[in-house]
């Protein structure tokens, strides 16, 4: 479903790779984490696979889609939910959504399946017809959540999706994420939670200062380290080898 070969990706006039020769492949029904300290290209290699930005090098494929080659057909694949909620504040809630579903020309009838579904799943029916400025940041977070899936993508990118989410309304998304993946689709999804990616992820690969460090099932990242938790081989595989007790990147 998503592959990545040989990404780099600089800023700063090539002084600093964001993302350092990323080769990864994420396979239909994965589930699949994307975690490291802040700083570490994450997100870069997020607005990479979504055709955001585009690579200095190496190439990037979408369910058989060629970010270079094909790009449109690529983002039609994706559901994206960035980390932020950035919205049009004096839309309706639902004025938004049929927006989305336009953009994605999804048809009457599957659009209107969905935003129930969901409206009912987020417990957003009472608020969808008022304007968005109105809405808590957990409200904005369901409703970017709802329309970045409302064209049933087999491939969803999620950027720190269960921030600003309460407890209940987390829950329900990681059920709906272990859902798609059940039907041989592929969810990808960056956090900070390691517990969450602990529980959650069928593989899990680990991102310092561009490069991919760690790739696999949690027991293949414990390589005979019995009893290690994710915690302790996030940290050990992050370390910049600070002396003096300065933060980590």
């Amino acid at each position: 479903m998503i592959q990545l070969q040989q990404v780099t990706k600089t800023y700063a006039k090539g002084n600093k790779k964001a993302v350092d020769d990323l080769t990864l492949h994420v396979e239909g029904g994965e589930l699949f984490g994307f975690i490291g300290p802040n700083g570490a290209g994450k997100t870069t290699t997020i607005k990479l696979m979504t055709g955001i930005l585009a690579p200095d090098q190496g190439t990037i494929t979408m369910a058989g889609h060629r970010m270079d080659e094909d790009r449109l057909a690529a983002q039609r694949l994706i559901g994206f939910v960035p980390d932020g909620n950035d919205l049009y504040d004096r839309l309706t809630g639902m004025e938004y959504l049929n927006f989305m579903a336009d953009i994605y020309q999804v048809d009457t009838a599957h659009r209107k399946a969905h935003i129930e579904k969901y409206l009912d799943i987020f417990d957003l029916e009472d608020a969808i017809n008022n304007q968005i400025r109105s809405y808590s940041k957990g409200m904005k977070q369901k409703l970017v959540v709802i329309g970045a899936l409302i064209h049933n993508p087999p491939v969803w990118i999620l950027d720190e999706p269960l921030g600003g989410l309460d407890p209940r309304a987390a829950h329900l998304l990681k059920e709906e994420m272990i859902r798609h993946c059940r039907a041989g689709n592929t969810v990808f999804f960056s956090t900070h939670v390691l517990e969450v990616a602990e529980k959650l992820c069928s593989r899990i690969g680990i991102i310092s200062e561009g490069r991919l460090r760690a790739l696999g099932t949690l027991d293949e990242l414990r390589s005979g380290e019995v009893g290690a938790s994710l915690e302790d081989l996030f940290l050990e595989l992050t370390d910049t080898g600070d002396d003096d007790g300065g933060e980590r990147k």
